[in-house]
């Protein structure tokens, strides 16, 4: 079976684990407090510019979304988000168990505008008794999004812009961060995205390491008790130098954007050849998520080599799946993936009838 349903399927990068190796025996202190671990935020401060960058290290992507976002709002305040942002369909209700109301906006492609932030926040203040209804409290987004597209430089600025004038904190998942930073489609660095939101996190799980998120809160007002807050929620880590040696790894040398860009060429590389034979999308996601529109009956027979994740039914033949490269994508896989599609496609011409919904990982 070839896996294509998420991009934490493989374990994590050889230089990675060699490092892991090589330090195994070192006595260092705990809870992040190492040498690892300082360089590495070192490190992240000088890829983002900001030398004065909080840097915490945290085990996985739930967990820094519900610690960042706990960390922000006070006890009657919600957070901004997309109607299918990570945080409000794939979570858990772990905001809500915070006692924080998520308060989704629609989205056509994943992504919000300042406007409806700002609508949001106007539609509050406007109210008569404004104190019976959930503040705004932040403004959520993430980039990429759950649907593989990316904000620009500018839609950021606008979001920034407006929550700064609604004194709403703008936080940045960066789950896949290096999938979007490595995107040709890109219009920012890293530092570019330091000087546009408030706080995010440059996501380690989803590319190359075996865990691992790093916050960079940028806003000075966001610092204090940072530290109280991530042993309140479960996150800060004995062996904290795990962490600290895998960013440092990814950091010194550009490894992090070096396998974020191969991810990217695979997905793709996907995309590019389906498109050739006719085949349609659900998004245009220049990340390393592709969502192409397939006949059910095609992906029946597709799912007994390869594993992706169903997304939505289009029409009563064909629904949009999901194929998530990574950054340990064989393009010998690809290859066989994409073949086996063009044959399946012309082997299915002409039949329209609906089959039974095939079934696939939930993976996010």
């Amino acid at each position: 079976m070839i896996r294509f349903e998420c991009d934490y399927n493989e374990g994590a990068h050889e230089r990675i684990l060699q490092r892991l190796m090589e330090t195994n025996m070192e006595q260092t202190s705990g809870y992040g407090t190492d040498a690892h671990c300082e360089r590495a935020r070192t490190l992240i401060r000088q890829a983002c510019g900001n030398e004065g960058a909080d840097v915490h290290f945290l085990v996985g992507g739930t967990q820094t979304n519900t610690t960042v976002i706990a960390s922000i709002l006070r006890p009657h305040q919600g957070v901004i988000a997309a109607v299918s942002g990570h945080i409000a369909v794939h979570e858990t209700g772990a905001i809500e168990a915070t006692g924080h109301k998520v308060l989704t906006v629609p989205s056509l492609d994943g992504k919000i505008t300042a406007a409806q932030v700002k609508a949001v926040y106007d539609a509050h203040v406007q109210e008569s008794s404004p104190e019976h209804s959930v503040q705004p409290g932040m403004v959520y987004i993430s980039q990429p999004t759950e649907n593989g597209t990316m904000y620009s430089k500018a839609e950021l600025e606008a979001i920034y812009e407006v929550s700064r004038a609604c004194e709403l904190p703008f936080f940045i998942d960066g789950a896949r961060l290096g999938y979007a930073l490595a995107s040709k489609a890109c219009d920012m660095t890293l530092a570019d995205l330091a000087c546009l939101c408030d706080v995010f996190y440059i996501g380690g799980t989803k590319i190359g390491a075996l865990m691992g998120e790093a916050v960079v809160i940028v806003n000075d007002a966001l610092k204090r008790d940072f530290r109280y807050i991530i042993k309140q929620k479960g996150g800060l880590l004995a062996k904290g130098r795990l962490l600290g040696i895998q960013f440092e790894t990814l950091f010194e040398d550009g490894l992090y954007l070096e396998i974020s860009k191969h991810a990217v060429d695979m997905a793709v590389r996907i995309h590019d050849t389906l498109e050739q034979h006719g085949v349609e999308f659900l998004y245009s996601s220049p990340t390393n998520q592709q969502f192409p529109i397939l006949p059910d009956a095609l992906l029946q027979q597709l799912s007994s080599q390869y594993t992706f994740t169903f997304w939505e039914k289009v029409d009563t033949s064909r629904s949009a799946v999901r194929f998530c490269t990574s950054w340990a994508t064989r393009q010998e896989n690809v290859d066989a993936l994409t073949r086996d599609i063009v044959r399946l496609l012309q082997g299915n011409e002409g039949q329209d009838e609906p089959v039974a919904v095939f079934q696939t990982a939930a993976t996010v």
